[in-house]
């Protein structure tokens, strides 16, 4: 739909410029009998009328605009301004009657038509909207767009096809009708049309390197791996400098084992400027998993995050902490969980990881300055409580570690296992303070849980 700020230059243009429309009523005419009088109240109206909806006083223009009409009933901008208000009034039988009224008396004003057609479409009226943009497409070719999309609304995909076809043949290709035309090949599963289509695209603009990646998705998509590694390799040739085609690229080659040529790629997308963050971020998690399996590549792992470092997401980050992780590197699965929570601070499963950590690694003071601001934050989750105590045990703080204890039992919910850490705990605080029946006590509990 054409913009509705076009609008303004609009009415501008009605108040500046004498209309065929308003012709009855020569707003620069100086009154001098009855006749002028009249018209110096239906200017006043109609100013008033624009006036209150201005200031959102929809009721009253439609008073005003009423008592214009009851003047002189031929203007059509009168039924526009009229229909508009009425549906700030949610009068939407009202409006539709006053709008249809302005085309009627003006079939040839392309603003009339448009307000019309979106009120069609804001109240889903399909068959009436596609009539009206019928009618709207002899104006602008912006209307075919809406065209095609209300035939796919209306599951009349050969209809709308037909259109999007017409318009990349004269404007181009368009990602807004690329995205109408997935829309439809997915409704239709014509997936051997889709892929002609980009074949086609390929075809006609060999040097074109987002038809050769749209295809080479397509070909994926549908499981023609070899297929959309021949395309891969022929972008290659023509494009050797390309960057792009590494995103693909790198995962056929991991696919068949040609580990090197994987590596290779992978460190083309991570150093690429012409490569979007969350692209690099995809094929670097990717590599994260392979090396997982393959540990003896972890030096070009390494040098792949040395090269995004400052870059890198929360995801990848947190992905290369578990690596690290379940290697038994502590030190670097905190440090990659510490910077994975800097970029997102509300993830509590992160921030567990760090707390956690942190205690492993001994740094108790840190463990129980962050799990204070832990238990602020997340005052219901019992595991801050429980990383709290251990710290605060570890400092021979056993009173406040007991007090802290104490306080996270109550947000503990069918959890056994942190049930038991809790208690056994709690015997450990009272065992540092000679409490020996005490510390017997919660042991008990904590090897019953246990058990």
């Amino acid at each position: 739909m054409i913009k509705k700020s076009l609008y303004i230059l609009f009415f501008f243009g009605m108040l500046c410029v004498p209309q065929v429309n308003c012709a009855q009523v020569d707003f620069n005419k100086t009154p001098d009998d009855d006749l002028g009088i009249v018209e110096d109240q239906f200017q006043e109206l109609f100013f008033e009328a624009l006036k209150q909806k201005g200031v959102e006083n929809y009721d009253r223009a439609v008073e005003a605009l009423q008592k214009c009409i009851d003047i002189d009933k031929s203007p059509a901008v009168l039924y526009f301004e009229l229909g508009k208000n009425y549906i700030k009034l949610k009068n939407f039988g009202a409006a539709e009657e006053a709008l249809t009224t302005a085309v009627e008396k003006a079939p040839d004003n392309e603003w009339y038509l448009d307000e019309l057609y979106g009120y069609y479409v804001s109240q889903n009226d399909l068959k009436k909207a596609l009539k009206t943009v019928q009618q709207l497409v002899q104006y602008h070719p912006d209307y075919k767009q809406d065209l095609a999309t209300l035939y796919v609304k209306m599951e009349k995909y050969d209809d709308a096809l037909e259109i999007l076809d017409d318009l990349d043949a004269s404007f181009g290709i368009s990602v807004s009708r690329d995205v109408l035309r997935n829309r439809i090949y997915k409704a239709t599963g014509r997936a051997k049309e889709q892929i002609k289509n980009l074949k086609s695209r390929v075809d006609k603009n060999p040097k074109n390197e987002a038809n050769y990646l749209a295809l080479i998705y397509r070909y994926s998509e549908q499981g023609l791996k070899e297929k959309a590694f021949e395309t891969a390799q022929e972008l290659l040739k023509i494009q050797p400098n390309s960057q792009v085609v590494h995103l693909a690229l790198y995962k056929f080659y991991l696919d068949r084992n040609n580990t090197e040529e994987a590596i290779k790629s992978m460190k083309i997308v991570v150093q690429s400027n012409d490569i979007k963050p969350e692209a690099k971020m995809k094929v670097l998690s990717d590599f994260v998993n392979f090396v997982k399996r393959n540990p003896q590549y972890e030096t070009d792992l390494i040098e792949a995050t040395t090269i995004l470092d400052g870059t890198a997401d929360a995801k990848t980050l947190a992905d290369l902490g578990l690596y690290y992780l379940n290697k038994g590197d502590k030190e670097n699965a905190l440090k990659n969980y510490q910077e994975a929570l800097k970029l997102d601070d509300n993830n509590f499963g992160i921030l567990k990881n760090v707390l956690m950590l942190h205690i492993d690694l001994k740094q108790f003071e840190v463990a129980k300055t962050k799990s204070d601001a832990a238990i602020l934050k997340y005052p219901a989750q019992p595991l801050p409580y429980l990383i709290n105590g251990i710290a605060l045990n570890a400092l021979q703080k056993s009173k406040e570690a007991i007090d802290v204890l104490e306080s996270g039992l109550d947000w503990i919910v069918d959890d056994n296992n942190i049930e038991a850490d809790f208690y056994t705990e709690m015997a450990k605080a009272h065992t540092q303070l000679n409490n020996t029946a005490k510390a017997k006590s919660f042991m008990d509990k904590a090897n019953a849980l246990k058990s």
